[in-house]
């Protein structure tokens, strides 16, 4: 076994007892008081702190085995972000003892991780204007950064779960039922495209984009192929429709494919569990919730983006625009990312605006940091993979 392969063992171990830990932590809520309860927690506790030992592991081999920090590219930077998470729950863990707190932020490191392994593992050299000490200081800072803001988004959630009425059908509980609905979408991503990797599922589509004759591939059976595409694997499943003419552009055609996999998937793992439970997805949750300190809550939301903000500040501005001038000779160009940053750090600074000037708290301030989490999102998935810039390479 090579370093490299001794690296992705470690971040496959550690996605077991994050797992695992999981389980302890929902079996910690269950329990009454007692010893039993407290021996779960101290175990799922445990569990977490090693599986992110082993996370730090592969994070060091991996930069050992390669020679540069594993920052560089979608897999890396993803894998750091999920770690992040993990480290800034762990950290306030420990200052809040919020049980709940791991229930929720594991699941959520989980799909994150998994996300990443969607991603080409193999290291690749460096283009030029990723070797720079700059680029490490900035991709490390921001993963920690939007590590820590997460924490944010998953006590909103956790308080929106626990306060929101669900006797009745309302306005909030249909907001809630839709964010939960948009993670099982992208677990619903991460079971077809891990499900298809697997088999090693592959077909072939040419098509003309613009002036180029263009070949692209789809890892999952095409329900809907290019526009005007041609099928150059006979043996693959007949599309169902093209995509229209408009979507061209940097493989639109594929990624709308696996886009609609995506919501049948998890629309799929999400009628499920309302047909097991009866009940809206927030209905069911909530009875896990009902010994929360809702107080408490509020303001583990409230410090993450204390101590997350100002992180993100150095990173994804300060550091970044260092990088940018050694990189490009420029400091600022509107590139996408660039602009989606600069969207980031807006919402967070009108996030702390609102909440210490306007006395924004409780369900106010969860929604904020819901919303706060979709813009880190796109930014990570809808910029990265959808918009032409120079962080494309990535």
């Amino acid at each position: 076994m090579n370093l490299l392969q001794f690296s992705n063992g470690m971040l496959y171990a550690s996605f077991i007892l994050y797992l695992v830990a999981t389980a302890f932590f929902g079996a910690t809520i269950k329990r009454k008081k007692g010893a039993q309860k407290g021996l779960s927690e101290k175990i799922a506790v445990t569990l977490t702190i090693i599986g992110f030992l082993a996370q730090l592991t592969y994070f060091g081999t991996r930069w050992a085995a390669s020679g540069h920090a594993p920052v560089s590219n979608m897999f890396e930077f993803v894998t750091a972000f999920g770690m992040a998470m993990v480290l800034a729950f762990i950290i306030l863990y420990f200052m809040y003892r919020l049980t709940a707190l791991g229930l929720f932020a594991l699941p959520v490191a989980l799909t994150v991780t998994g996300y990443a392994s969607m991603f080409p593992s193999d290291v690749a050299p460096l283009v030029p204007s990723l070797q720079s000490h700059w680029l490490t200081i900035h991709v490390i800072t921001v993963a920690l950064s939007i590590g820590i803001l997460s924490i944010s988004f998953i006590a909103g959630l956790i308080y929106l779960v626990k306060f929101v009425d669900q006797s009745s059908r309302s306005k909030q509980t249909t907001w809630l039922e839709l964010v939960l609905f948009t993670i099982f979408v992208f677990i619903g991503f991460i079971v077809v495209s891990v499900t298809f990797n697997a088999i090693g599922y592959e077909a072939k589509f040419q098509y003309i984009d613009g002036t180029k004759e263009v070949t692209t591939v789809y890892e999952m059976p095409p329900l809907v192929k290019p526009h005007e595409g041609e099928a150059l694997t006979p043996e693959a499943m007949k599309a169902w429709f093209q995509a229209p003419s408009w979507m061209l552009g940097k493989d639109a055609g594929r990624k709308f494919n696996t886009l609609i996999w995506s919501f049948m998937a998890g629309g799929l793992i999400y009628l499920i569990v309302r047909l097991a439970g009866r009940k809206r997805v927030g209905a069911l949750l909530q009875p896990m919730l009902k010994k929360v300190n809702l107080d408490l809550v509020d303001e583990i939301s409230y410090r993450a983006v204390a101590i997350g903000f100002p992180l993100f500040t150095l990173g994804g501005l300060i550091f970044a625009a260092i990088w940018a001038q050694i990189a490009w000779d420029r400091f600022w160009g509107w590139d996408p990312k660039e602009v989606w940053a600069l969207i980031t750090w807006f919402f967070y600074a009108a996030f702390l605006h609102l909440r210490l000037s306007r006395g924004w708290h409780g369900e106010k301030s969860a929604w904020l940091s819901i919303i706060g989490f979709a813009i880190i999102m796109f930014n990570l998935v809808g910029v990265n993979l959808l918009l032409a810039g120079l962080h494309s390479y990535a």
